[in-house]
């Protein structure tokens, strides 16, 4: 029997039934029936604004699979790059599509010389590292103008190819300017996450990359790989429709994941356990919580209503890094507050879980990244995803993103001269 709902307007007694398909009805039936009338969804919270075969998020029961693979498995098994191609192609790479998808991207984490120098001088000493990516993102357009070819599967694979290869580059670049370091360059015998740490952390003599960051790195970048409709990649689908490059669609990506809401919760996660201080604070700050007088960041969700899967798999993360750095002193701090809050019946009840957030930018400022690097970590884990959904919409010949209003301004009115007002 096929799912539906029937819309009635009371106004003229017309009825319409519209099928359910995929959880969703669809608002061309709608239209139909109440021409003009809108949806008016702030937040578009409860809208579908694209069909995606990309990620699946079940929110309710926890579950986050890409391509059908459920991310513990992708976690425990898969490597950054394997997931990137599982993400853009769709399948799994065979052991020949895997070495000649690594072999690609290794190859193009290099930037023109010219842009490096030019591009990162003409930014102030301590611009922030997250204003540089996204300038910089944008950048490259200019210097792969065929990039606006986009009608050409195979061109948009090629310029995907190098966002994912240069996010790193560029990523590091952005961090030692801003610090007033020289750049290090790619090392193309190492593979992608290593090359990443080196390049950030080397100075003067060889940075050897210990093999528990080299796996805490992967899993982290895996875990921020794509996360469905959220604020940024839908900018980067709602941008894309209007046709424009790749480099430009992506810059807009990460301006909208340098926003504080969306990027910037590992950071404020941090800054909470700052303020609490002390494992004896603990209490007193969950009962703050609870009264309305503080603010527990890094738990609960927009989408999940569940334990965060992610949150899970970072936590184990988490020990590994420690093992090698020594506990961060913070760490006593996040445990015990996870502890109170799991145990509390006011944040059961209203299913207050960590996130992913919770444990990141521990694992983070363990490894030796400074807190205004972790919304740029977060971009470059993120790259392939957004990348996936942009090429997705375009080989769904979507059509160019434009929403509708409910005006509440004025009525129309005749013009005031200057003296008369």
């Amino acid at each position: 029997m096929t799912e539906s709902i029937t819309i009635t307007d009371n106004r003229t007694g017309e009825s319409l039934e519209i099928p359910i398909a995929n959880g969703g009805v669809d608002a061309a039936d709608w239209r139909k029936l109440l021409p003009g009338i809108w949806f008016h969804d702030p937040g578009l919270a409860t809208t579908s604004g694209a069909e995606s075969a990309i990620t699946e998020l079940d929110g309710e029961n926890g579950i986050l699979r890409y391509r059908g693979y459920p991310i513990e498995q992708l976690a425990e098994k898969s490597t950054f790059l394997e997931v990137s191609y599982l993400l853009l192609h769709g399948e799994l790479p065979t052991q020949q599509q895997s070495d000649e998808w690594v072999n690609e991207i290794t190859h193009h984490t290099y930037l023109h010389d010219k842009f490096r120098r030019k591009m990162y001088d003409s930014f102030h000493y301590d611009a922030h590292p997250m204003g540089l990516l996204c300038s910089n993102v944008a950048g490259l357009s200019t210097f792969y103008p065929g990039s606006k070819d986009i009608d050409d599967p195979s061109i948009r694979m090629e310029h995907a190819v190098r966002l994912i290869a240069k996010m790193p580059t560029l990523a590091t670049s952005a961090y030692r300017h801003s610090v007033g370091q020289p750049f290090v360059f790619p090392d193309n015998t190492l593979d992608y996450a290593s090359n990443f740490l080196r390049m950030m952390f080397e100075v003067g003599n060889p940075y050897e990359v210990d093999p528990a960051f080299q796996r805490a790195m992967e899993v982290l970048l895996i875990l921020h790989a794509d996360h469905e409709q959220n604020c940024s990649t839908t900018t980067a689908r709602v941008v894309g429709s209007s046709h424009t490059d790749p480099y430009t669609a992506m810059s807009a990506a990460c301006a909208a994941l340098y926003g504080p809401r969306h990027g910037g919760a590992n950071e404020a996660v941090l800054n909470m356990l700052d303020g609490i201080g002390s494992y004896e604070n603990v209490e007193p700050f969950i009962e703050g919580v609870k009264a309305g007088n503080e603010r527990l960041m890094g738990f609960g969700h927009r989408v999940y209503k569940n334990y965060d899967p992610r949150a899970r798999i970072i936590k184990e993360a988490a020990h590994d890094v420690f093992a090698v750095t020594g506990t961060n002193p913070l760490l006593d701090i996040a445990l015990k507050l996870e502890e109170a809050a799991l145990s509390d019946e006011y944040f059961i009840s209203r299913k207050l879980y960590p996130n992913v957030d919770f444990y990141s930018g521990l694992i983070y400022e363990s490894m030796g990244f400074p807190r205004n690097m972790f919304t740029v970590l977060f971009a470059i884990g993120r790259m392939p995803g957004w990348l996936a959904h942009w090429n997705e919409m375009l080989d769904q010949d979507s059509r160019i993103a434009r929403p509708r209003q409910l005006y509440t301004g004025e009525a129309e009115r005749d013009y005031v001269a200057m003296g008369d007002r």
